[in-house]
């Protein structure tokens, strides 16, 4: 079964629905969205937490849609069509402000589906989290043994729940193993070909009302950060998992490609 592998990263998109921060106008959520500072912070997530990982999947056969407005402020429009020239799986979208938070997530979306495929598994990722290096490869090998369940309905999630939720605060980085359900990162829904959603239409902590689910809590799959920017500030619902402090820095390195020595760096550049 030929599954495609696709998924939206909204980069500082200016729409009035789809985000936890409220703002009564596109010109209020604009000047949040486009404030130079905050967009600085933002790059830094992108391409310092982010971005390594989606280079340096062991399965390079996905699709990352960058979902961003034309009047993105320079350098960052210019950045961000340079990285979709570096890194083939990036693809840019331009999407004016709409009213309709999903009909621009789709607008986004559709251009990029491929028509030859069986089933699409689509994925959301915040600017400023990370997956493991083989979240792509682990993906279509887990969904190829549940893949029984998507026939059955058309509609499946598979949502790993073992991360690292990472907090900045006064220039310092903290490290939490957490065992989440439904998250957001690292969750993949399944649908077919000609739907007219995409994994931004349902609400990931209520799944269970549209679809069967499956989860697998091994291996680390995700980081999820935390800190002033953070669209939802807290941590969620969620159970702790042991891993101790000098297994970090090993961990971070084998499964995301990132050194703990960086993430400190960054943090301080954040400050």
């Amino acid at each position: 079964m030929k599954v495609q592998m696709l998924g939206l990263c909204r980069f500082s998109y200016v729409g009035l629905r789809g985000y936890q921060v409220e703002h009564s106008s596109y010109d209020e959520r604009r000047a949040y969205l486009y404030d130079s500072a905050r967009l600085e912070r933002r790059w830094h997530w992108f391409t310092r937490l982010a971005l390594p990982g989606w280079r340096a999947q062991t399965d390079p056969d996905f699709t990352l849609v960058v979902m961003t407005g034309p009047d993105l402020p320079e350098p960052y429009l210019s950045r961000l069509r340079d990285l979709c020239q570096q890194i083939p799986q990036l693809r840019l979208e331009l999407v004016p402000p709409m009213e309709r938070h999903l009909a621009a997530c789709h607008a986004a979306i559709a251009p990029h589906i491929d028509p030859s495929a069986e089933v699409i598994g689509h994925f959301r990722h915040d600017d400023d989290d990370a997956v493991a290096l083989d979240y792509v490869a682990r993906t279509r090998e887990d969904f190829a043994l549940v893949q029984g369940l998507w026939q059955a309905e058309g509609r499946l999630s598979l949502d790993y729940g073992r991360g690292l939720m990472l907090k900045v605060e006064a220039g310092q980085i903290s490290v939490t193993p957490r065992l989440c359900h439904n998250m957001g990162v690292a969750l993949t829904i399944f649908l077919r070909p000609d739907a007219p959603e995409t994994a931004l239409h349902y609400d990931h902590s209520r799944l269970a009302q549209w679809m069967p689910g499956v989860q697998i809590n091994r291996p680390l799959m995700f980081i999820r950060s935390i800190h002033c920017d953070s669209d939802s500030g807290s941590m969620g619902p969620g159970l702790p998992w042991n891993l101790p402090e000098d297994q970090q820095g090993r961990q971070l390195r084998q499964r995301f490609g990132l050194r703990r020595s960086d993430l400190r760096q960054m943090a301080r550049d954040l400050r």
